[in-house]
C-alpha cells in the first residue's frame, strides 16, 4: 500500500474525527470522484475502508471522516485513541462502488456518519435537481450538520430534537419519480429505504454492514485455480479462507462481501455472487467477484490472482 502523512485531525461533531492525508513528498495524490473511498492499513492484519468526504478538486490533500463506534472491532478505536497528526499511514486507492450516475434528479439520504460520501456528492451535484435528507439520532453527533442545514434543498432530521424517528416513506414519496436514490448509513435506515422505494433500480445503496442475503447456491465444494495452484474449497469455507490457509496474501477488510477488497477478475467458472456491490449486470458478466462471500456455481473457478 502507497504511505501517506496524517497532515491534521479534527473533530467535527461528537465521536467525529475527520482526518486529512498528504502526500509525504507533497505530490499531488490521484484523482477521485464522489463515493469513493480509501482502504487503511491499521495495524497488522487490520483494514478498513472510510468514504472520502473532501473536496474532489483538491489534489493536495484526502480528507475523510470517523466516528467511534460503541463497538468497535478495531478500527474506529484505533483511529481515534491511537493516531496523531504526522503519523504515516499504510492507505491504498480510492476506489469506488458508489458513483454518481446520470440522472434527471437525485434523493440523497444519509444516517449518521453516512453523510461522508454523500457530501462529496452535493459538492459535485451544483445545480442540478437533488435534494438531501440527512438524520441521526441527535445533532451535536451529526458531521457537518452546521455547514449543510442553511441549504435551502437539504433537510437535517435529529431524533432527539423531533421526537420521532423519521418518515422515510414520505420522504420518498416526495421524490421525483424519476429521480435516483443514493443512500448511506446503518442498516435500518438502508432496509427503510428498500421498504419505502416502488423501483428498486433507482436504487443505490452503501452499507456499512451486509445484511442478510439468501443464498443463490448450494453450498458445495469446488475447486480454484489461481497462482498456478489448484485449491479445494470446502463447504462452509470460503475462498479467502482457502487461500489464506494456503499461504496466499490476498487483501481483505469487511469479509463481509460489502467492501470490494476482496474483488478478484475470474478467467473461467461461473461464480455464485453473493456480495452487496456488483450490480445486477456486473454479476452477470462474471468478471469479477468478492472471494469473501462468494462461492463457485461450477465445480472449476479460475481466478487471475
Amino acid at each position: 500500500m502507497p504511505t501517506l502523512r496524517l497532515h491534521q485531525m479534527t473533530w467535527l461533531a461528537e465521536g467525529v474525527v475527520r482526518l486529512d492525508l498528504v502526500d509525504p513528498a507533497g505530490a499531488a495524490l490521484p484523482a477521485w470522484e464522489p463515493g469513493a473511498h480509501l482502504s487503511f492499513r491499521l495495524t497488522d492484519g487490520l483494514v478498513r475502508e472510510y468514504s472520502l468526504c473532501g473536496d474532489p478538486a483538491d489534489r493536495s490533500r484526502y480528507a475523510v471522516a470517523v466516528q467511534r463506534e460503541r463497538n468497535s472491532r478495531g478500527g474506529s478505536a484505533h483511529v481515534h485513541e491511537r493516531l496523531r497528526a504526522g503519523d504515516l499511514l499504510e492507505v491504498d486507492g480510492p476506489r469506488n462502488h458508489f458513483a454518481l450516475v446520470e440522472a434527471p434528479a437525485y434523493l440523497l439520504v444519509a444516517g449518521g456518519i453516512g453523510i461522508t460520501p454523500i457530501r462529496a456528492m452535493v459538492g459535485a451535484l451544483g445545480a442540478k435537481a437533488w435534494r438531501l435528507f440527512y438524520c441521526g439520532q441527535s445533532r451535536a453527533r451529526m458531521a457537518f450538520a452546521e455547514e449543510l442545514s442553511g441549504r435551502p434543498n437539504v433537510t437535517l432530521h435529529a431524533d432527539d430534537e423531533a421526537g420521532r424517528p423519521p418518515d422515510l416513506a414520505a420522504v420518498l414519496a416526495g421524490a421525483p419519480k424519476d429521480a435516483l436514490v443514493y443512500c448511506c448509513g446503518p442498516e435500518p435506515l438502508i432496509q427503510a429505504v428498500e421498504r419505502a422505494l416502488d423501483d428498486p433500480a433507482r436504487l443505490r445503496v452503501e452499507r456499512f454492514r451486509a445484511a442478510e442475503r439468501p443464498r443463490t447456491g448450494a453450498d458445495s465444494p469446488f475447486t480454484v485455480v489461481c497462482s498456478g495452484r489448484e485449491f479445494a474449497v470446502e463447504p462452509g469455507v470460503s475462498i479467502l479462507e482457502t487461500l489464506r490457509a494456503g499461504g496466499l496474501d490476498v487483501p481483505s477488510s469487511c469479509e463481509e462481501g460489502i467492501c470490494g477488497t476482496c474483488e478478484t477478475g475470474v478467467l473461467a467458472g461461473e461464480p455464485d455472487h453473493r456480495d452487496f456491490l456488483l450490480t445486477e449486470e456486473e454479476k452477470a458478466a462474471n468478471q469479477s467477484m468478492m472471494l469473501c462471500v462468494s462461492r463457485s456455481r461450477t465445480p472449476r473457478l479460475v481466478l487471475d490472482l
